[in-house]
């Protein structure tokens, strides 16, 4: 008997949460969150994440899971959602993965390469290392390592970079001997059902824009402004993934005076279309 899991993908403010929370209802469901950044325990309201209101209805996962600091690439979100997945289903419920990063999602669906569990203890010192040198040092350190890996990334795609480092230091072998290898898909037992929303263009960048003010007037700029201070302290590194977060750096030149208030919301609405503009591009061709 199959098992039957949804997705509901599709850019940024296209309206994933709210369908998602919608078939919860209707299929005593779970929701799995599929977002590179929402898997991040910083700037909850900046990203996007559930509202407390939303959590305590439907049961979500893997949102605000991961320290800022860890790298978190496609293979380690599959790591953490097929257990979770696995679980909801032994309990007779039903899956939603919700989410924007269509390479998680087509991870998922197409598999792997059989690359062994890291150990734990090692990702920490693949990040740590990465931390210590900054990028384009361990780019440097990685490529005299594997030149293979080190011509293929760039030097500041952060989470990849150290996914190479952690996969050679605990196998022995380069990631690129890994991934030529033939994928391990998922339980045979899973049926795929999926979701793509795709509003109209001019519909989804009025929702972008209205989305931002929101997230402004629910408290994103004093995220920013916190997060600010942590990674003025070191708290958290300077390279750390959540500085990705749509509007973070608009904002956050505004709290420095580096940009008026006006100026950063419209660099960040601007940035907001633009990658939900690239979402778009991606599902069309891809899923």
């Amino acid at each position: 008997m199959s098992k039957t899991v949804h997705i509901i993908a599709g850019p940024t403010a296209s309206g994933k949460s709210a369908r998602s929370m919608a078939l919860a209802r209707e299929r005593d469901g779970v929701i799995i969150n599929c977002d590179s950044i929402q898997i991040y325990a910083a700037l909850p309201i900046l990203s996007a994440q559930p509202s407390a209101a939303d959590k305590e209805e439907i049961l979500h996962c893997l949102y605000g899971t991961l320290s800022p600091d860890e790298p978190c690439s496609a293979g380690n979100w599959r790591e953490m959602a097929v257990p979770v997945i696995e679980s909801v289903l032994k309990e007779g419920r039903t899956p939603i993965i919700c989410g924007g990063t269509g390479l998680y999602i087509k991870t998922l669906m197409e598999g792997l390469s059989p690359i062994p569990d890291i150990p734990q203890e090692v990702r920490e010192r693949a990040a740590s290392r990465q931390k210590e040198l900054g990028n384009p040092a361990f780019h440097e350190a990685l490529s005299a390592r594997d030149p293979v890996m080190g011509e293929r990334l760039h030097p500041y795609n952060t989470a990849r970079l150290v996914r190479a480092w952690e996969v050679l230091e605990a196998t022995g072998k380069s990631l690129s001997e890994w991934q030529a290898l033939p994928l391990e898909g998922p339980p045979t037992d899973w049926r795929f059902e999926m979701e793509v929303i795709l509003p109209e263009r001019d519909v989804l960048y009025e929702r972008c824009n209205t989305r931002f003010l929101q997230m402004l007037g629910g408290g994103a700029l004093e995220e920013v402004e916190a997060f600010g201070q942590a990674l003025e302290e070191g708290t958290y590194r300077a390279g750390t993934p959540v500085t990705k977060t749509l509007g973070f750096t608009h904002l956050y030149d505004y709290l420095q005076g580096r940009k008026s208030k006006e100026e950063a919301i419209t660099l960040s609405q601007g940035e907001t279309r633009r990658y939900a503009k690239r979402q778009v591009t991606w599902f069309r061709n891809q899923i």
